[in-house]
């Protein structure tokens, strides 16, 4: 049947260890996939035309997609919602689920590490801040010094809460800034380049494309083009 749905135009996605069941039907062959890091070395003994990638919260190849344990199902879904709809009806959506719209990183933030991760305090605070603050020249000090760590710790505590580092992070953050202000308002490209800490529109043009995979001019026009 899954076949079958594939074959008809369907577009087929597996959460956790049901990669399991979609590697069965031979459409995973030859196609990158992932799977919960516990499971990922049964799947690719299994099936070894798969390449297998157990460090990533889910894989994208069209057609079909898979992800990794069950909440980064939820990851996948809402990457399909900014797939078809755009950036800000994800995010709405997000908010509805009580979830970030796109947790950066991969499943190694998730394994168990001989240095136990800091209990006495969250980065929380300082996302908000960063989010509220996204136009502003934003350093790795600055950032330390809002959560009152050094930029080592900072480091450390970023890639254990959110899986990145945290200039990484806030790069997709002004990106995903820039794609809900390219779908909701007429803000010409220069300006959402300033609204979104990149400075310069030619900036917002070399980041935008390397992580969304199209310019912005592009973007808007694709979603605003769709109806609501």
């Amino acid at each position: 049947a899954v076949r079958a749905a594939a074959a008809g135009g369907a577009r087929v996605a597996s959460i956790c260890t049901g990669a399991f069941d979609l590697a069965r039907t031979g459409l995973l062959a030859g196609k990158r996939a992932t799977t919960h890091w516990k499971y990922a070395p049964e799947l690719a003994r299994r099936h070894p035309d798969v390449e297998v990638d157990a460090s990533v919260l889910f894989v994208d190849e069209g057609a079909v997609l898979t992800s990794a344990g069950v909440a980064a199902g939820l990851d996948l879904c809402l990457h399909l919602l900014r797939r078809d709809h755009g950036a800000a009806f994800a995010a709405e959506v997000a908010r509805l689920i009580v979830m970030p719209p796109q947790r950066d990183g991969g499943q190694a933030q998730f394994l168990r590490h001989a240095d136990p991760p800091d209990t006495d305090a969250s980065l929380q605070p300082t996302l908000a801040w960063l989010e509220a603050n996204l136009r502003e020249p934003l350093t790795l000090g600055a950032i330390a010094r809002h959560a009152g760590v050094s930029e080592r710790s900072l480091s450390r505590r970023f890639r254990q809460e959110v899986g990145s580092a945290p200039m990484r992070w806030l790069l997709a953050a002004r990106v995903r800034r820039a794609q809900q202000l390219l779908e909701t308002t007429d803000l010409p490209v220069e300006q959402v380049a300033r609204e979104t800490g990149f400075g310069a529109a030619n900036t917002l043009r070399h980041h935008f494309g390397r992580i969304v995979g199209t310019s912005p001019h592009a973007y808007r026009k694709t979603f605003r083009s769709r109806p609501a």
